[in-house]
């Protein structure tokens, strides 16, 4: 992601205003991660940055990724407030509508806005260290801050911290087992264990301003192809950090597998899909011939990052695999 531009005001203007509105927020049910909760219970929460003071049950949560979006909305937590995407207008297309109507935006993922975040009082903080880690110190001024070390390939452990931080454990056990459940529905339908194993698939995703990425088994998308027991070819071993390997539009044949499932961030042209997709290099893999690759929603498949989002995946997940 790139930094956005939300905090280009003048310095005098800007520390008056995060000053005003720390004394907000200093007004509320919370004040930083060493006291926790004043006045109410806490809980301590383990994180990435050592324990945290939280409020038993916290009322007002701000989330500054998607992932942590995900998980509230998974737990039936709104929060008060959330960043939003760059490429993206908006919250997550494919949540509930009436689940994040009236939650204010507090600027862009990398370039949270500070002082929205502290008007807004909040009894925690939700995101993580590769994200934010660079604004802990700023953030636990604000309210307790709960940061996993990272996103995406680790979101199951990810989710249970979230859910002790929100109070929520008795019903993260419940959306775990809900998700296996589901998980083993779409592995039957596609014949079993032995049948999902014997179909090799690949996601790919086209971004504007880089190479194609070929994800890898160290990823969130990953994980749910393992969950139902998919096959992954050799490629997707060479990733880099088991994360992703990247794809000149020259070289996408090396892609080529049973199925492929294709997400675009960003512009298709700028991102180089369009030009891919037209050259016969494309035309000629087998899973285009064979017309197994399937356009996906990159906010559903690869930015969403949690049970919700990995509940409506499996379903279209399920349709496609049993397509004939």
């Amino acid at each position: 992601m790139t930094t956005g531009t939300l905090r280009r005001r003048g310095l005098a203007v800007g520390s008056l205003a995060v000053a005003a509105a720390l004394a907000l927020s200093a007004c509320g049910s919370s004040s930083s991660s060493d006291d926790g909760a004043k006045g109410g219970k806490t809980r301590t929460v383990k994180t990435a940055m050592g324990d945290v003071k939280v409020a038993e049950h916290p009322k007002r949560v701000v989330v500054l990724d998607t992932a942590e979006l995900d998980s509230a909305i998974t737990l039936g937590v709104k929060p008060v407030g959330s960043t939003h995407v760059e490429a993206s207008s908006g919250f997550l297309s494919y949540l509930p509508k009436d689940k994040v109507a009236g939650i204010k935006d507090v600027g862009e993922m990398m370039n949270p806005n500070m002082e929205a975040i502290a008007a807004l009082r909040p009894d925690v903080i939700l995101t993580s260290k590769i994200r934010h880690g660079d604004k802990y110190a700023e953030l636990k001024k604000i309210a307790p801050t709960v940061m996993t070390e990272t996103t995406g390939y680790p979101w199951k452990e990810n989710f249970r911290t979230h859910a002790d931080a929100l109070g929520k454990k008795a019903e993260a056990e419940k959306v775990v087992a809900d998700y296996q459940a589901h998980a083993k529905k779409v592995t039957d339908a596609v014949g079993g264990p032995a049948k999902a194993k014997e179909t090799e698939v690949n996601v790919i995703r086209f971004m504007e301003g880089s190479d194609i990425r070929l994800y890898g088994d160290q990823s969130y998308i990953a994980t749910l192809l393992a969950d139902v027991g998919v096959g992954r070819p050799a490629i997707s071993k060479k990733a880099k950090d088991g994360f992703s390997y990247d794809l000149s539009p020259e070289k996408i044949d090396l892609a080529d597998t049973d199925v492929i499932f294709q997400s675009t961030y960003g512009d298709p042209k700028k991102a180089k899909e369009t030009q891919t997709t037209g050259s016969g290099l494309w035309k000629n893999m087998s899973a285009v011939k064979n017309g197994k690759v399937f356009t996906v929603d990159d906010e559903l498949w690869i930015q969403g990052i949690g049970y919700t989002a990995a509940d409506k995946i499996l379903d279209e997940m399920q349709g496609f695999l049993t397509k004939k």
